[in-house]
C-alpha cells in the first residue's frame, strides 16, 4: 500500500462522514471502489447518507460516534476492522463552529470547540495511527483544517484557533509518520455547501454555558450563503481523493485565497530582523533542519 494511486478495495474511516465535506469524501471514495465507514454523531444524518449509499449498493458502513469520546472511537475502530478489515485511510473531518465574538467567550465555548475540532483530530490520530503502523501496509491521514488555519479575522476566533492547531499538528505528523509509510494531508477548504451553521444543535448540555446565541439574522444569512455560494461537497471530496493519490500535503480546494495568502507570508517575511544570525543559534537551527531533511528523504525513499 505504499503506492496509493490504486485505492480500490482500501478501507477509509471518515469522521463527520454523514454530511457536508465528510459525505462528499465518502461519495468520492466509494465511487473509486473503496470500502468506507462514515462516523457521525447525528443518527438522522447517518440514516439519510446510508439511504443514498444503499441505493447504489456501495460498500459503506455507518457508525454513530462522538469524536470526543476516546472509548467510543476505539470501539468504532474495532467495528470497522470487523466489517471491512484493516484501515488505510483516516479522515479526521468532524468539526463545529461557534459564530460568537471571542471577546465574550466562556470556558464552555472554548472546551466545546477545541474538544471537537482539535481533540477529535487527536483522538482519530491516537486511535488509528498505531493500527496502521502495526499492519505495516502504509496509509494516509487527512486532517480537515480550513482556510481559517491560515487566515484569521474578528469573528469565530475559537474556531480559528482550533484550525491553526490542526494545521500545526498535521505539519509535524507529516515528518513523524514518513518513516512508517504513512502520508499526511491537511485539508483547507473555503466556503462549502454544508450545515456547519447548525452546530449549536449538537452542543452537549454539560458545556452549555455560553456568551449567548448567535445573531439569528446573521445565522440565516450564513445558511443561505453556504447553500447558494458554497462549493459542493462532492467536488471537495474528489479533490481530497486526488490529493491522496498524488500524496499532496496541502489540499487547497478554493482558488480565491491566493493573494490573501501571499500578503500574509510577505508580511511575516518582512517582519524578520534585518541583521546577521547569531552563530550558536544558527547551528542549533541547522541541526533541527537536518532532522527535518532526514524525514523528507525518508519520505522520498518510501515513494
Amino acid at each position: 500500500m505504499r503506492q496509493m494511486k490504486d485505492v480500490r478495495g482500501k478501507v477509509a474511516f471518515i469522521t463527520g462522514g454523514a454530511s457536508g465535506i465528510g459525505f462528499g469524501m465518502a461519495q468520492a471514495f466509494s465511487t473509486a471502489g473503496m470500502k468506507v465507514v462514515i462516523a457521525d454523531i447525528r443518527q438522522n444524518h447517518l440514516d439519510e447518507a446510508m439511504g443514498h449509499f444503499n441505493a447504489r449498493g456501495d460498500a459503506v458502513h455507518a457508525i454513530r460516534v462522538d469524536v470526543t469520546d476516546r472509548k467510543a472511537m476505539a470501539a468504532a475502530a474495532d467495528e470497522t476492522e470487523r466489517v471491512f478489515g484493516k484501515v488505510h485511510i483516516v479522515c479526521n473531518n468532524a468539526g463545529i463552529n461557534l459564530f460568537n465574538d471571542i471577546a465574550n467567550a466562556t470556558y464552555d465555548d472554548w472546551d466545546w470547540i477545541l474538544g471537537v475540532n482539535l481533540g477529535g483530530v487527536v483522538n482519530g490520530v491516537q486511535t488509528f495511527v498505531p493500527r496502521i503502523r502495526k499492519h505495516g501496509e502504509g496509509g494516509h491521514i487527512v486532517n480537515t483544517a480550513s482556510m481559517a488555519s491560515f487566515i484569521s479575522g474578528p469573528s469565530a476566533g475559537i474556531y480559528t484557533c482550533s484550525k491553526f492547531a490542526v494545521r500545526g499538528l498535521s505539519e509535524a505528523m507529516r515528518y513523524s509518520l514518513a518513516p512508517h509509510h504513512i502520508d499526511v494531508s491537511v485539508l483547507c477548504p473555503g466556503l462549502v455547501d454544508s450545515q456547519i451553521y447548525e452546530s449549536d444543535q449538537i452542543r452537549p448540555s454539560h458545556l452549555s454555558a455560553t456568551s449567548g446565541p448567535s445573531d439569528p439574522q446573521f445565522m440565516a444569512r450564513l445558511a443561505n450563503l453556504h447553500h447558494e455560494a458554497g462549493m459542493q461537497p462532492l467536488e471537495v471530496g474528489a479533490k481530497v481523493l486526488r490529493a491522496i493519490q498524488r500524496k499532496d500535503f496541502y489540499i487547497f480546494t478554493h482558488p480565491e485565497f491566493k493573494e490573501e495568502l501571499r500578503e500574509i507570508f510577505e508580511e511575516a517575511l518582512s517582519a524578520l530582523p534585518d541583521e546577521p544570525p547569531h552563530a550558536a543559534r544558527l547551528a542549533f537551527e541547522e541541526r533541527r533542519r537536518a532532522l527535518k531533511a532526514k524525514a523528507q528523504e525518508s519520505w522520498k525513499h518510501n515513494h
